[in-house]
């Protein structure tokens, strides 16, 4: 029987960026954008903070846009302030690249895996889904979901008992499925 598991954002991931007032390395967003129209060009920022001197920081979404290029819904979810939104764009690769960020999940997510694993069976399938691009270490997501030591899913990978179509060692943000054997 095919168990299944989805990895859940909590809440939005720090974003990984030196401040220019402090030197701190982690700013915190609150889904605040500022958006400022001229004429017909519109530019759109996501507010962050910096976790230790509260110094803002603008993340650009989009610069010196032609306003009726961008979707009124998405506009109007802008002006709201969606905090959906601020989720959707910081998973955007581009967005990571034009403003040289990146994002950490530390303590932002959380593995749902539907009530006690049947870890009485011998064989156990499990197909892992990734509700948000969340980069976590496969062998650490199995260890949590099974009760187990991360060092036990270790051996067990080693042992052949434990295995997946995809590499368990590193980090993915995709979604995978594994067999424990017992």
């Amino acid at each position: 029987m095919l168990e299944n598991w989805v990895v859940m954002p909590t809440c939005l991931p720090l974003v990984l960026r030196r401040c220019h007032v402090c030197a701190s390395e982690r700013f915190r967003t609150h889904g605040k954008f500022r958006v400022n129209a001229n004429h017909k060009l519109i530019d759109v920022w996501l507010l962050a903070l910096c976790t230790t001197c509260g110094e803002t920081t603008k993340l650009t979404v989009l610069e010196r846009t032609n306003v009726r290029s961008v979707r009124p819904g998405t506009l109007d979810r802008m002006h709201d302030n969606d905090p959906a939104l601020a989720a959707e764009l910081l998973q955007e690769p581009a967005m990571l690249r034009r403003n040289r960020i990146a994002l950490d999940w530390t303590g932002a997510w959380r593995l749902d895996t539907g009530g006690p694993v049947g870890t009485h069976r011998e064989v156990i399938d499990v197909s892992v889904r990734f509700a948000a691009r969340i980069p976590v270490r496969p062998v650490r997501l199995i260890a949590q979901g099974c009760g187990l030591a991360r060092a036990e899913a270790e051996r067990l990978v080693e042992a052949g008992k434990l295995v997946s179509a995809v590499r368990l060692t590193g980090k993915l943000s995709g979604d995978f499925t594994f067999t424990l054997k017992r």
